[in-house]
């Protein structure tokens, strides 16, 4: 590997670590780190597919507010059991493509929510604090080193970039 391209690794790992820290910092020591696990799938988008449509913010905060109110949503009106968690699952897909907010790590909300019993303020904490920590960090961070990707690179990507529901590439 050529020094520039470690330099850029290390970089986006050093990123990774300092977003990840500062989400759940930020989150506040009354909130559970589980409550933030999709942060790390999304963590992982930012810093290493920062062009992907899907780490754009469209789908970041579209598909994490929406899997989190489904969550919520399902387990306030249903309570939990295994029905409520695949409805809630299946909510948030038709959610996430019908508004093309496909985010993949949001896709874990649903089920984080029911899991804890989740009320409606947990969409403001820790789900929209910790995203928009996240997302500081990698905006700051993208353009502290010269030559990388900036984030965000399109602030209304959607994502998918086309309707192919339940497959990839050209819609067919």
């Amino acid at each position: 590997m050529h020094r520039r391209s470690s330099l850029r690794l290390l970089w986006c790992l050093l990123g990774i670590a300092v977003g990840t820290s500062a989400a759940l910092v930020i989150s506040g020591p009354s909130v559970t780190p589980f409550l933030l696990a999709s942060l790390g799938g999304t963590a992982v988008f930012l810093f290493g597919f920062t062009r992907a449509p899907a780490a754009q913010p469209r789908a970041l905060f579209g598909g994490h507010l929406g899997g989190a109110l489904i969550g919520i949503a399902c387990y306030q009106f249903f309570g939990e059991a295994i029905w409520v968690y695949a409805l809630a699952q299946a909510l948030a897909l038709a959610f996430m493509l019908l508004t093309r907010t496909m985010h993949p790590p949001a896709g874990a909300n649903p089920i984080l929510m029911i899991h804890v019993h989740a009320t409606w303020s947990a969409l403001f904490q820790p789900v929209l604090v910790g995203i928009t920590a996240l997302v500081a960090v990698a905006v700051l961070w993208s353009r502290l080193y010269p030559g990388l990707c900036r984030y965000p690179v399109d602030l209304r990507a959607p994502s998918p970039s086309h309707i192919n529901w339940g497959g990839w590439g050209e819609p067919g």
